[in-house]
């Protein structure tokens, strides 16, 4: 069975920070191209490879990967929260064939997720519930990180458990592209925060609140040019597409945890799950990415990027 691909930047600045009405625009007809091609595609499935930013994962135990037989949305940022409609035969399905092919993972039976998740599931599919799915968890801030090798493996393992459910599967990354936003970091954070990152799961209303409109006010700083985060990269962004387009995924097994950030960013490592997205697409055969977006949108600190794809005949 072939499988398509979509791969998609989030942010949850978007509708809380308007970027030009020209590049607004420019958004919203690479979502309309890309709904267009899953409406064409008519997924039975969905694989969704996505991030966490300390919403659902901790320190607490932080697992490299996690699949998840059953998950809710935390619904951070406005997004809904609620139970996702996880396909729990297919996860486990997935997570055996990933484990009998020598890459460890996590199984949840009770996994959260937030805006990583929910909002390619709200843009691409106009809810989180519209498509039965499997969520696949990448840690992609929480150091340390093992090696980019790793993750393309476990999308190749992946991408043949899918392939072999005999369904229309679509595989979705979630993340990147460069982008530098306000995540605390372990070692640096002071007690009350590394705390937080350690066991903070279900935080109030009110303190989430709290979290969200420093990040807002963070980011507003940034794209005023008032903000010491790192900048967006272009150019690097253009050089992964580039790769990810080509096939030849077996060249990010040599990237450097260090250069990511040196180029992108600290949470450049979201690429994490277009990687997988696009190694698991692979294991299914060549593949022709059929669109391809990018632009740079500081007003939502992220390097923005959207592609499809598709496995095509021998």
């Amino acid at each position: 069975m072939s499988l398509a691909l979509c791969t998609t930047s989030h942010t949850p600045l978007m509708g809380r920070a308007q970027p030009a009405p020209d590049v607004a625009g420019r958004v919203e007809s690479a979502f309309d191209r890309a709904r267009a091609f899953i409406r064409d595609y008519d997924p039975e499935l969905a694989v969704i490879f996505g991030p966490d930013h300390y919403n659902g994962f901790f320190y607490d135990m932080m697992p490299p990967f996690c699949i998840g037989a059953a998950a809710e949305s935390v619904g951070d940022y406005g997004l809904p929260k609620g139970p996702l409609p996880v396909d729990a035969d297919a996860a486990r399905a997935i997570s055996r064939e990933v484990l009998a092919s020598g890459v460890d993972i996590a199984v949840s039976e009770r996994m959260q997720v937030d805006h990583g998740f929910g909002q390619p599931l709200e843009l691409l599919f106009g809810a989180i519930d519209a498509v039965p799915l499997v969520p696949v968890f990448i840690n992609c801030v929480a150091e340390p990180l093992g090696p980019v090798r790793r993750v393309r493996l476990l999308g190749e393992a992946v991408g043949r458990a899918a392939a072999a459910t005999g369904k229309r599967v679509l595989v979705v990354g979630s993340g990147g592209l460069s982008h530098d936003p306000p995540v605390p970091r372990l070692e640096t954070a002071p007690p009350p925060v590394a705390e937080r990152l350690i066991a903070g799961r279900n935080p109030s209303a009110e303190e989430r609140a709290v979290r969200e409109a420093r990040v807002v006010d963070a980011i507003a700083a940034f794209a005023a040019g008032t903000s010491d985060l790192m900048p967006l990269n272009p150019q690097w962004d253009s050089d992964l597409l580039a790769v990810l387009a080509s096939g030849e995924l077996e060249r990010v097994d040599d990237w450097p945890n260090d250069w990511f950030v040196e180029q992108g960013g600290h949470s450049a490592h979201e690429v994490r799950t277009w990687i997988a997205a696009y190694a698991a697409l692979a294991a299914a055969g060549r593949y022709e990415v059929e669109t391809s977006f990018y632009e740079a949108i500081p007003e939502w600190i992220a390097g923005f990027g959207l592609t499809t794809a598709r496995t095509v005949a021998a």
